[in-house]
């Protein structure tokens, strides 16, 4: 692995679990909660670890760069009500995504939402202007929301409001690579027609998931032919062909389209004991792709990554290990996957009535077959790589065969 060769850090303080769907709501913000302990009773994060900074509320005009003025409006006066103890305001919520099962309305939710992406374009500014090599914000990747209307979990693009920002300030080439279980949709609409931002989303089929998008078909518009990838895989796919999928897609691209900053969003709902999906990642391999995407941000763009959160449902077992992990290789200093979980969280998580994993691996390697050892036109998964790398490769100028 590469090292950090420079300083990194974490965007955070502790009003970001503030964006809280409710007890009931499967995104719970103790996923953040816990992995912040963990990190930090590992020293992730800390003394002689990440440097943490501060996480401030984004402005209106941030906002509005990606976001439709109405939204905004119904998102204010929808938590408005929701902190007066009102019921929802059809009319307010009514087409934005509002009030659903998905995206409850709560009390400041606009405050807590421009919070997130705030600390997103933070960690954008901490690379942008050279203070990180690395930056992390792991209550970020919030990658389904629509300019008009919030959706899945997601009421305000964190990551499309950060990676505009970037454009703002001059950037001319960013790359986003989003590994979450379901199809970064949101953020690949926000630029569906702009080549200056290169989206890959490798995710469990949209025939079988939520958002029901993403196919090898879907390029991006008239002025951007090739800018929006997606690689939909069957359900059931575990490490060895999600890591020779991701291998056989992401690397080459990202090599002819050299970005200046290299963004990624982390959601950990690949893993097979996720509630939500129908993947079949471990612990391991989840890691072995977050190693791969630190080492390509070194290798295409100068080492300058910004790294998010995103999905992850299975709130002990996985999602605070997983980020942990993504924090470690964000600071360059990488835990061995034998490292046992600490004592302090441990206990932590039995307070909440939960039983903790007792180290950081599910004891699986994280092996696969690389693409150039041959394509299996039998296997379900070798054809929804072969038609993503048919549709798109030739596109920048790569040769599609193996």
């Amino acid at each position: 692995m590469t090292s950090c060769d420079g300083p990194a850090t974490v965007v955070f303080d502790p009003t970001l679990v503030e964006y809280d769907f409710g007890p009931d709501h499967p995104m719970s913000p103790v996923r953040v909660d816990l992995t912040i302990r963990m990190a930090a009773e590992l020293g992730v994060v800390g003394p002689g670890g990440l440097a943490t900074v501060a996480a401030p509320t984004t402005t209106l005009d941030d906002l509005v760069r990606v976001h439709d003025p109405a939204l905004l409006e119904a998102v204010q006066r929808a938590g408005d009500r929701a902190a007066s103890s009102l019921a929802p305001d059809p009319a307010l919520v009514e087409g934005f995504g509002l009030g659903s099962d998905d995206n409850p309305v709560f009390a400041r939710m606009h405050e807590a939402s421009a919070h997130v992406v705030g600390a997103t374009i933070a960690a954008m500014r901490q690379v942008w202007e050279g203070h990180s090599l690395h930056s992390a914000n792991i209550s970020g990747g919030l990658h389904h929301a629509m300019a008009d209307r919030a959706s899945g979990f997601c009421v305000y693009n964190d990551l499309a409001a950060g990676i505009q920002w970037l454009l703002d300030q001059g950037a001319e080439r960013v790359a986003y690579v989003d590994v979450d279980v379901h199809h970064g949709d949101g953020v690949e609409k926000l630029f569906w027609d702009d080549p200056r931002v290169l989206t890959i989303s490798l995710h469990e089929s949209g025939r079988f998931l939520f958002p029901g998008t993403g196919e090898s078909t879907d390029l991006g518009g008239p002025d951007a032919q090739g800018y929006a990838v997606n690689v939909p895989l069957p359900p059931g796919t575990g490490d060895g062909g999600w890591l020779r999928a991701f291998h056989a897609v992401v690397p080459p691209l990202l090599r002819a389209f050299e970005p200046e900053v290299l963004v990624t969003q982390h959601g950990c709902d690949s893993h097979s004991e996720d509630p939500l999906a129908h993947l079949m990642l471990s612990l391991d391999g989840q890691r072995a792709a977050y190693e791969a995407l630190h080492d390509l941000a070194h290798e295409v763009a100068g080492g300058r990554w910004v790294a998010t959160g995103g999905g992850g449902y299975a709130l002990v077992q996985v999602v605070p290990r997983a980020w942990t992990h993504l924090l470690a290789l964000v600071g360059g200093r990488p835990l061995d996957p034998a490292t046992e979980t600490p004592g302090e969280w441990r206990e932590t998580v039995r307070r909440i009535g939960a039983t903790p994993p007792e180290t950081m691996t599910d004891g699986r390697p994280a092996g696969y077959r690389p693409w150039e050892e041959g394509y299996d036109p039998s296997s379900w998964l070798d054809q929804q790589v072969h038609a993503t790398r048919m549709e798109v490769f030739p596109l920048h100028g790569l040769d599609p065969m193996p």
